[in-house]
């Protein structure tokens, strides 16, 4: 169809979640006993750190990226890059691409990275929203293919 736009990645699966949630309701099951919900304990992340799992630190990432994609959709590199630096990550492990073409429009998307030990936390904001990925670094070093701007600021 001209003109339409149909929902994929992130967008399709938040709305197939929110209806699949909505259900949940819809049944009952008398038989189930109540559960108790954990304790406050054991649903509190750990402290962020330079000595945190790679796990952790995506983690604390994405709760990092998430927050600033709230507050603008669109969040240019710099705001990235500052963003996870006041929560604690090395600006001198990261990279960012442009936010800009050659011809100075926007960018499609922006990718952004920290080298975390021997793995790369990395992520994209586009149209579509956030999305993130753990990867292996690269042979070269880094985390990101092609060309990057240069964090100097």
């Amino acid at each position: 169809m001209t003109g339409s736009r149909f929902l994929r990645g992130p967008a399709l699966a938040a709305i197939l979640l929110a209806a699949s949630g909505s259900l949940v309701g819809c049944t009952s099951s008398p038989d189930v006993e109540p559960t108790t919900p954990p304790s406050a304990a054991s649903t509190e992340a750990a402290p962020f750190s330079s000595d945190s799992s790679t796990s952790d630190a995506a983690a604390h990432f994405d709760e990092v990226v998430r927050a600033t994609v709230a507050a603008n959709a669109r969040p240019g590199g710099r705001a990235l890059v500052d963003a996870l630096v006041a929560a604690g990550f090395d600006k001198s492990t990261m990279q960012v691409t442009a936010d800009t073409t050659s011809i100075g429009r926007d960018a499609d998307s922006v990718q952004f990275s920290v080298r975390w030990r021997d793995d790369c936390l990395i992520g994209q904001v586009s149209d579509a929203g956030y999305s993130s990925q753990t990867a292996p670094v690269l042979g070269t070093g880094a985390c990101l293919v092609g060309s990057t701007r240069t964090i100097d600021w």
